[in-house]
């Protein structure tokens, strides 16, 4: 495991001191928010966040709204300072558009296409030579004035407030031991600053040698006896009773509501700004253009690259699962095999208990008046189809085999008489498959509810006694948006009780892990947490810093979605910090976000998550989705899934993603429901090149993604990715691993790079003017 980040000054979460700016912004963002609340889905509300681009009236006031805005520019004295400095900055970045092997750093100023060599944060001297020299291909330059279209004022506008929001999704990302890409980082901190290389990746534990013991419960670090207690919502920890008497907590950032909200009102009160609408539109509809191009012009150079590379092809380079549910990891034949085996093999096993009487398999299948030598996958009826589109609750009844809750109590469920035995099994014959394809890897995510403490050690008990651990996975922790559920039922008295069963446990096994071994040891194999649940239940309140806290929240209703993403950051975030100075590893948060719902989730998931699964509602936010690009957040993408639920497989968003430079990755999300072969992954990368007609390059860029978006290890990323995976652009390519052509990674990288200057040039604008003065 990564050593923890040098000594430095204490890591503190930044408040705000509220202006009237921000009161106004905040006030804007309200009346979004409450808008989107009334009409959630309808047209009104999305066309606040999108461009008249299907409607002909609409284009056409747009198009005059420009016109008008154009002709009054040209006759300002001011603005044509302004525009000729601008031009300036860029006619400079143009003139080191073309990659140089002399390169000594980062240039003054942002080149528009890179040098081929990537920027490396505090770089001094000349980077070491990239293990290929760079490859020549057809770049395709744009010359003249940049801003054709848009004026002056707008694109300043636009590019300033992108990179203000940039620098805010940075914060939240730096304090919570998230990603940001270096390269973003460096072109908004003007190449100023540098990062070191142990804050820019996550800690993950290694797996275990071949000759160790994976579930060796001796080498826990001692206790520390740390104090926690939970105070609207969060979970504070102190070094002593004394300490928690005076309200003094240990050194770790805590988060602030009222600094949270100001943030996501900005980014709310941009998304729905007119000049940023129209210059995300217009940028996000050259990227496709551009790729379109370089497609045209360097397709055969790329496949002469692929082909040319030995021994690795699409079917050996590594991909990851990276959105997948445990309790449906297994096919739907798979499973029935499994039912039918154990019935033939222990049909007089007791495996329930009812009323204080044992009950047999035998007559647990008697009591449903079913033959299991009868069943079949039709009768099964697990399977996704077109009963369930747009039917969420249709969807969480194929979970029920045959429809009966006992067996899925009984075989997809780890707490239950048996002690998860058969699931255990189930997902060790998925395991044992992962590693005999060798290439194939899996995140599969494990549920804990919040309704009880002990949640955590029954679970960490099911992974260690059935020996669950498999090199071919990771393990991510969901918690399921159903709070109302089990406050109605009187299981819990608040909300934030059930933030505290879920966080407690581990604040605990952080603090005193000698105390709890168990979960010491299964903390090791999870990388993250997820959020799940159907995005597309409405709710009817506003989340703000009025907003009441966890401990207040009493009523039956279920708190709206930011409400559940902000805490849980929050209490990740703090557990982060802890486990950092612990040298323990740390966790991810990846939020399922933009399957359907509001527009507004991708906002609080743009703050506050490391990645996100799904994303569909990007298509409906040019704002958003070019500030995705922007900060090459990681989407881990389901289109088999999406078609059964929610948009059809021709509607789907990736292959449009993937041409623009979203970091996408391809998931099964439900094997169980949504596919039929034993490889369902593969099942989901045949599919989209045969509908896309996706080229290989393009295959091996998705499953390069994978990885890197995955919680597998440094040391692993390294063997599977090459040794400098973690720079961007072509130097953090190792062709002889990835199957990604060099020409394909430098396009990428140069791309980001031009779109990255825009914002620079723009934040360097009012400096370069004053001296055009």
């Amino acid at each position: 495991m990564e050593t923890p980040g040098s000594a430095e000054m204490p890591r503190q979460f930044p408040k705000l001191n509220m202006s009237d700016l921000d009161e106004q912004v905040r006030l804007l963002a309200e009346k979004v928010f409450a808008k989107v609340l009334r009409e959630e889905d309808s047209k009104d509300v999305m066309s606040l966040f999108t461009v008249p681009e299907d409607c002909p009236i609409g284009q056409k006031e747009a198009k005059e709204r420009e016109l008008q805005k154009e002709l009054a520019e040209q006759k300002s004295v001011e603005t044509a300072k302004r525009k000729k400095s601008f031009k300036m900055i860029r006619s400079q970045s143009l003139s080191l558009q073309m990659p140089t092997q002399d390169w000594k750093g980062p240039p003054t100023v942002s080149p528009a296409m890179s040098p081929a060599t990537p920027l490396v944060p505090g770089a001094t001297s000349k980077p070491e030579p990239a293990p290929y020299a760079m490859p020549e291909y057809q770049r395709v330059t744009i010359s003249g004035d940049y801003c054709a279209g848009i004026t002056v004022e707008d694109y300043e506008q636009a590019a300033k407030s992108l990179a203000k929001a940039l620098m805010i999704r940075e914060k939240y990302a730096r304090l919570a031991y998230h990603r940001f890409p270096r390269t973003t980082a460096q072109y908004l901190a003007h190449q100023g600053e540098s990062v070191p290389l142990e804050e820019s990746l996550p800690d993950f534990h290694p797996p275990p040698l071949p000759q160790e013991d994976p579930y060796c419960l001796d080498d826990a670090p001692p206790n520390l006896g740390y104090l926690v207690r939970m105070q609207g919502g969060i979970l504070f920890v102190y070094d002593n009773q004394t300490m928690m008497e005076r309200q003094e907590p240990h050194s770790l950032p805590y988060p602030d509501l009222e600094t949270y909200t100001v943030d996501m009102s900005h980014i709310l009160a941009l998304i729905t700004d007119g000049p940023t609408k129209t210059y995300c539109h217009r940028r996000l509809n050259f990227l496709e253009s551009k790729f379109s191009l370089h497609e045209m012009l360097n397709e055969m150079s790329e496949f002469k690259e692929l082909k040319s590379n030995p021994h690795r092809d699409f079917y050996n380079v590594r991909k990851v699962d990276t959105h997948i549910h445990a309790a449906a990891c297994m096919n739907q034949k798979h499973l029935l095999r499994f039912i039918k085996h154990t019935y033939q093999t222990e049909p007089d096993r007791t495996v329930a208990e009812k009323l204080g009487r044992k009950i047999t398999l035998r007559q647990v299948f008697d009591s449903l008046h079913m033959d299991p030598y009868d069943l079949t996958v039709d009768s099964l009826d697990v399977h996704a189809g077109r009963q369930t589109f747009h039917r969420f609750d249709k969807f969480n009844s194929k979970y029920n085999p045959v429809g009966a809750s006992e067996l899925r109590d009984l075989y997809l469920k780890t707490e239950n008489f048996l002690g998860g035995e058969y699931f255990a099994r189930m997902v060790k014959e998925v395991a044992r498959e992962l590693e005999d394809s060798k290439y194939q890897y899996s995140e599969p995510r494990l549920s804990i509810y919040g309704r009880s403490p002990q949640e955590w050690s029954s679970l960490a008990r099911w992974f260690i006694q059935h020996k669950v651990y498999s090199p071919n996975m990771r393990w991510i922790i969901q918690v399921p948006r159903i709070y109302d559920i089990f406050r109605s039922k009187k299981l819990l008295p608040n909300f934030g009780k059930m933030l505290e069963n879920i966080f407690l446990p581990l604040f605990k096994a952080t603090i005193n892990p000698q105390d709890h071994r168990e979960l010491h040891l299964f903390l090791k194999y999870v990388t993250g947490f997820d959020s799940v649940d159907d995005e597309s239940k409405h709710s009817d309140h506003m989340f703000s810093d009025k907003s009441p806290s966890p401990d207040l929240w009493t009523s039956e209703q279920n708190p709206p979605y930011s409400y559940y993403l902000y805490y849980m950051y929050a209490n990740i975030m703090v557990l982060n910090n802890l486990r950092r100075e612990r040298g323990l590893s740390t966790f991810l948060f990846r939020p399922h976000c933009g399957e359907a719902g509001s527009i507004t989730h991708l906002v609080s998931a743009f703050l506050t998550a490391d990645n996100i699964s799904h994303g569909l509602l990007l298509k409906k936010s040019p704002v958003l989705q070019y500030l995705y690009y922007l900060a090459q957040i990681p989407i881990a993408m389901s289109p088999l899934s999406n078609n059964s639920l929610f948009l059809e497989y021709s509607k789907n968003p990736l292959r449009e993603f993937l041409h623009k430079g979203l970091h996408v990755s391809l998931s099964t999300d439900d094997p169980m429901q949504f596919h039929y072969t034993k490889e369902a992954l593969m099942e989901e990368y045949a599919i989209a090149a045969q509908v896309w007609k996706l080229s290989t390059c393009d295959l091996c860029e998705i499953a390069r993604n994978s990885v890197l978006q995955s919680g597998l290890s440094h040391q692993e990323k390294q063997k599977f990715l090459g040794q400098n995976y973690y720079k961007e652009g072509p130097e953090g390519n190792d062709i002889r691993k990835t199957n990604v052509a060099q020409i394909r990674m430098a396009f990428r990288y140069e791309t980001l790079c031009n779109e990255l200057s825009f914002l620079s040039d723009a934040m360097k604008s009012e400096e370069i003017t004053a001296l055009a003065k």
